[in-house]
């Protein structure tokens, strides 16, 4: 009996049963991460504050993981260990003889995640996995047609329907949804967010729908957007109003450029608000959970370079944020409607992130 499944199959499960080793495998890293938390929800139950091992696959060693997964945890209502092994492929690499030792034995003290992008289906520790762990492929779900595969639009139409419904309580019709991946192509943490962004544009009751995707959507503009945006909170300034003036250049309007880079900033503002008020609780909140809570993609390479933006934007400036994008918004919408005067309102926006305004630190040389 096969233990391979597609990650749509096992999200969608009601029971999961998690052996003591799970390769989340696949190139898609936001289904390997909605993968790799299901585990964890199996394993530790419902609470996130319950703590285990998430180790570098580029780092650690096999005494670490073996360590890591033999102890009986203190937490969790199971009392079974959780070690993930993110970016796991160089250590599979490394320990394979020790993986294939592993699987040949019981292992009840705990559970072993490896996330990995390549997991070739002949190997040894592949067909071994297969017969006595559990497997969850995370790519874009494919369909046959005789010796070719492609995309199967269906299923991923279907899936990001039920998935607006569940996470975002939105509705999104499946033109729309199909409408999407054309636009953003496979990438599905990108769709994902989109589909949220969406979901405030429609009143309760009612349906992303096409023509709102084809409005609010430009496919390589949200990209150019989302770089914008990233240039300018790291202080990057020049870059990231050479990239708003290409925009305007394109006949684009502030008033929407405005929604879609506001999108963005709130879930700094959101992740900084959710740090100040975690550290003022005097609770042990790491900017990576401040990050996830705000929304931000739940993989290890989004959340290091989101965390470096948070610091390089600071708390003062992320504090500040949420009263900022108030008051554009209402200019926008008053002083500055015309077009000109609009154009140097998002200019100004730019600018405050520059690291040229921060005031001059005062000397510490002693006489």
């Amino acid at each position: 009996m096969s233990n391979t499944v597609h990650a749509f199959d096992f999200l969608a499960a009601d029971e999961t049963s998690v052996p003591s080793v799970c390769i989340v495998f696949g190139r898609d890293p936001f289904l390997r991460s909605l993968a790799t938390e299901k585990v964890r929800q199996a394993v530790l139950g419902e609470d996130r504050d319950i703590p285990y091992g998430k180790l570098s696959g580029n780092l650690v060693t096999w005494v670490d993981v073996a360590d890591e997964v033999s102890t009986v945890s203190l937490f969790g209502s199971s009392g079974r260990r959780l070690a993930v092994v993110e970016d796991a492929d160089p250590f599979v690499t490394r320990y394979r003889d020790e993986l294939e030792s592993f699987l040949e034995k019981k292992r009840p003290g705990g559970v072993l995640v490896l996330q990995v992008e390549k997991w070739a289906a002949n190997t040894r520790l592949y067909k071994k996995c297969d017969a006595v762990g559990l497997q969850i492929q995370c790519n874009p779900p494919e369909k046959k047609s005789g010796k070719k595969t492609s995309l199967d639009l269906d299923a991923l139409t279907k899936w990001f329907t039920q998935r607006a419904k569940s996470v975002h309580e939105a509705k999104i019709s499946a033109g729309a949804a199909r409408l999407l991946v054309d636009m953003l192509g496979t990438e599905l943490g990108l769709i994902d967010q989109e589909i949220a962004r969406l979901s405030l544009f429609v009143e309760s009751g009612e349906a992303i729908d096409e023509d709102l995707v084809r409005e609010q959507v430009h496919g390589g503009q949200l990209q150019e957007i989302w770089h914008l945006v990233d240039a300018a909170v790291e202080g990057k300034t020049a870059d990231a109003l050479e990239q708003l003036d290409r925009l305007f250049q394109a006949g684009e309007r502030p008033q929407k450029l405005f929604g879609q880079i506001a999108w963005s900033l709130r879930r700094f503002a959101a992740a900084t608000r959710i740090y100040q008020r975690g550290r003022r609780r005097g609770d042990a909140v790491s900017l990576r959970d401040a990050l996830k809570e705000a929304g931000f993609p739940n993989w290890p390479k989004a959340l290091e370079e989101a965390q470096k933006r948070l610091l390089a934007l600071g708390q003062i400036r992320g504090g500040r944020l949420y009263r900022q994008l108030l008051e554009l918004d209402m200019s926008l919408k008053g002083s500055h409607s015309q077009e000109a005067r609009g154009r140097l309102a998002l200019e100004k926006l730019i600018v405050s992130f520059s690291k040229a305004l921060d005031p001059p630190r005062a000397s510490t040389t002693r006489s």
